[in-house]
């Protein structure tokens, strides 16, 4: 497999591991465009081909195989605790949860009865409170019902509600490991955003963490420390601070433009991340905190 060097600019606040002469490493080829990667309690990483409808899972030691073929169009992924598949389908605009046994069940397709814009990337917090985002690219805008863009919560009792309503795009989601932080990225704003989370699952408090991200700011991902992954032009590391303003650790530099990222293998040290017609892998030597 291709080898890159991974490139790293350290900064010092707190982020003290070694990310000199890391080697990435691609898994997958051959993709039309890779989005959506997730580990899985089974042992694999699930990931999108968006533009041929499929999901696709590489397990370590074995390869990439298909995993399921979704005509609604999969994007986003994310895992519970009960192993049950969240997918963000852009083009059924609906969430969607699939079982183990693989039932597929329907969470959402309308906000106040007007269908969603096109769905794209989903997290779900350990005590089953999910949040995904709902932006329009391209062509996906000349079928929009709603005059926003907008970022979602659906309850564990499935009840959706409305976190924000952006005239921006957002684009990757994720939670912090306390589960108290949300983070949704601005494609548009080139801007990480951030929320407080409380008990019960409510968002308050939205606040820029980072702004003139280059490239177009797109999955999001945290280690255990509480540091923010972000896909953009390439994959870059910020510590957030108490007073809302990140600071830049570093970025990985990668051979094609990221899109999504995740902590995976068993001690999950490793980051999948997807570009574009590839996945590629790395050790970073720091954990990932699985959102569930």
């Amino acid at each position: 497999m291709r080898a890159i060097l991974l490139l790293l600019t350290l900064a010092t606040c707190g982020f003290t591991q070694d990310f000199t002469n890391i080697q990435t490493e691609r898994v997958a080829k051959n993709l039309h465009f890779a989005e959506g990667p997730v580990w899985s309690y089974e042992g694999y990483l699930v990931y999108s081909d968006t533009v041929v409808d499929k999901l696709r899972k590489f397990t370590p030691g074995q390869g990439d195989a298909e995993f399921a073929s979704r005509v609604g169009g999969a994007s986003g992924n994310a895992y519970d605790t009960d192993g049950r598949l969240y997918t963000c389908e852009f083009r059924q605009r609906r969430v969607t949860r699939m079982a183990k046994n693989g039932r597929l069940e329907v969470l959402a397709t309308h906000y106040q009865g007007k269908r969603f814009n096109a769905p794209n990337d989903i997290v779900v917090r350990r005590d089953g409170h999910v949040y995904f985002t709902d932006p329009a690219f391209g062509s996906q805008q000349d079928a929009r019902e709603l005059d926003f863009f907008g970022v979602y919560h659906i309850t564990p009792r499935g009840e959706l509600e409305l976190v924000a309503t952006w005239k921006t795009r957002p684009n990757g989601i994720t939670v912090s490991p306390n589960g108290r932080t949300l983070y949704v990225s601005d494609s548009d704003r080139r801007a990480i955003l951030a929320y407080d989370l409380d008990g019960k699952g409510a968002a308050s408090n939205e606040r820029v963490i980072a702004e003139k991200i280059p490239g177009v700011p797109g999955g999001l991902r945290t280690d255990v420390n509480g540091n923010v992954y972000v896909a953009a032009q390439s994959v870059l590391v910020y510590a957030p601070a108490a007073n809302g303003a990140a600071k830049l650790l570093g970025q990985v530099m990668v051979a094609e433009t990221p899109s999504n990222l995740a902590f995976g293998d068993p001690d999950l040290e490793t980051l999948y991340i997807t570009a574009r017609t590839s996945v590629y892998r790395t050790r970073l030597g720091v954990k990932g905190a699985l959102p569930y």
